[in-house]
C-alpha cells in the first residue's frame, strides 16, 4: 500500500510540474490523472494477486506439514503393517532398557516391511492407557509397551482391541490372552553371572550395586542374583546394595542420585559397582569411571555401545536381550504365530571388550561353567520371586 501511495504522489507531481511549465492544458492534466488512476488500479490488482498466491502457497505448506505429521500410511488397511511402542515414565534414550525395546521395534518394522514405526514417551503414569489408545485407534498391528508398571494398562488394551497383538516387555502374564505376550527374562541369572564376575575381580573385599526401585521385580531379580553370585565366589564378601528411594516416576531417570550413591559406596571401599536402573544406573557407571582402578558392570544391553563415558571401568554388562526378543515376537505376530502368555528372552554377560586381557583365564572358565550350570539347572541363583 505504501508503494501505491508513493506512485500516486509521484504522478500528481509530474502533472503539476507540467502545468507549471506552461503550454499544458486542463486536458493534459486530466490525462495524467487518468493514467495515474489506471496505474494505481493495475498495481493494486497485481498486489492482490501476489497476496492471493502467497496465501495459497502458505495453505499448501500447512496441508503438506499436516499430512506429513499424520503419516501417509493407513494403518487400518489390512495390507499395511504398523508398529508402535509406548514407554512407561522412563525415557527412550535411556541407553539400556527402553532404548533396547525401541531398537527391537525398529528392527522388526524393517524386517516386516512396516509402513510406520513410532513411539510415545509417557510423561505421567495416568496416561498409560490413553497413549496405548493413540496407536490402537489408528489400527496399528503390533504395539509394544515397555515396563512392569504398564502391565495393567496393556492387559486392558488387549481386551479392548482383540485384533491387535501386544508385546509387554517385563510384564509377566498370570493369565493368558491370545493377543498379549509378556516378554520376560530370568534377570536373576544375568545378575548371578555379574556377581560371579564382580567377586572374582574384587580386591577390596567390598562390592556394590546401585539400583532403580525395588517396586519393579526385574530390578530385584538382578540384584538378588548379583549378590548370590558374588557370595558363591566369596562367602565373606561385603555387598552394599542401594535402591532408589523414589517411585516409578523418578527411580530410573536420576543419574545424579546414581552418581552420588556410587561414590558413597566407593568411599566405603567398594571397587566394583553394578549399575542397574536406566539413567540412574548410568550415572553410577560414569561416576565409577571417574575413579581410577575400579570396575563397573552395566545392565540390560551391552552398555559398552551405549555409555562410552564408562569405558574406563566397564568390564561387562548383565544383559537381557530385549531387542531380539521384540523382533522374534513381532515376527511371530506377522506370521500368525503369536504365542500369548509369556515368552522368555535370552540373558547373559556382554563381552569384556578392551578389558579382555584384564580378566584372568580362570575367571573366564568359571563364568563359562556357571552359565552352563544356570542353563541346565545344576546351579540355582537362590532368587525366590515370592
Amino acid at each position: 500500500m505504501k508503494r501505491i501511495a508513493l506512485l500516486v504522489a509521484a504522478l500528481l507531481l509530474l502533472a503539476m510540474f507540467a502545468v507549471a511549465c506552461g503550454g499544458t492544458t486542463e486536458q493534459t492534466v486530466e490525462e495524467a490523472a487518468n493514467e495515474a488512476a489506471e496505474t494505481v488500479e493495475e498495481t493494486a490488482n497485481e498486489a492482490a494477486e501476489t497476496v492471493e498466491e502467497a496465501a495459497n502457497e502458505a495453505a499448501e505448506t500447512v496441508e503438506e506439514a499436516a499430512n506429513e505429521a499424520a503419516g501417509e500410511a493407513n494403518c487400518a488397511d489390512e495390507g499395511v503393517v504398523c508398529v508402535g511402542l509406548v514407554t512407561d515414565v522412563g525415557e527412550i534414550d535411556d541407553k539400556s532398557f527402553n532404548q533396547s525395546a525401541w531398537e527391537g521395534a525398529q528392527q522388526a518394522a524393517e524386517a516386516l516391511g512396516a509402513a510406520e514405526v513410532n513411539y510415545i514417551e509417557t510423561k505421567d503414569a495416568k496416561d498409560y492407557g490413553a497413549n496405548i489408545d493413540l496407536f490402537a485407534t489408528q489400527g496399528y498391528d503390533i504395539i509394544v509397551t515397555v515396563g512392569f508398571a504398564m502391565g495393567e494398562a496393556t492387559a486392558a488394551a488387549a481386551g479392548t482391541y482383540p485384533d491387535i497383538d501386544f508385546i509387554g516387555v517385563d510384564q509377566f502374564q498370570s493369565e493368558t490372552l491370545p493377543n498379549l505376550t509378556g516378554l520376560v527374562f530370568n534377570e536373576d541369572k544375568a545378575g548371578y553371572l555379574a556377581g560371579v564376575l564382580a567377586a572374582s575381580m574384587n580386591e577390596s573385599g567390598t562390592i556394590a550395586s546401585v539400583l532403580g526401585t525395588d517396586l519393579v521385580p526385574p530390578v530385584v531379580a538382578f540384584n538378588e542374583g548379583y549378590k548370590n553370585g558374588a557370595l558363591s565366589v566369596n562367602p565373606d564378601i561385603t555387598i552394599i546394595d542401594t535402591y532408589h528411594p523414589g517411585g516409578l516416576d523418578v527411580a530410573f531417570t536420576d543419574p545424579e542420585w546414581g552418581a552420588s550413591t556410587a561414590q558413597q559406596a566407593i568411599d566405603q571401599g567398594a571397587d566394583v559397582i553394578f549399575g542397574a536402573g536406566g539413567k540412574t544406573g548410568n550415572g553410577a557407571l560414569i561416576q565409577t569411571a571417574g575413579n581410577e582402578g575400579l570396575w563397573c558392570i552395566g545392565v540390560d544391553t551391552d552398555q559398552w555401545e551405549t555409555v562410552p563415558e564408562a569405558h574406563p571401568c566397564l568390564i561387562s554388562s548383565a544383559m537381557k536381550l530385549i531387542t531380539p526378543g521384540v523382533v522374534d515376537l513381532a515376527t511371530m505376530s506377522n506370521n500368525g504365530e503369536f504365542p500369548g502368555g509369556n515368552f522368555y528372552g535370552a540373558v547373559g554377560l556382554a563381552p569384556f571388550h578392551d578389558h579382555e586381557d584384564a580378566v584372568p583365564q580362570d575367571v573366564k572358565d568359571l563364568l563359562t561353567a556357571t552359565e552352563a550350570g544356570l542353563q541346565d539347572g545344576s546351579i540355582s541363583t537362590g532368587y525366590n520371586p515370592g
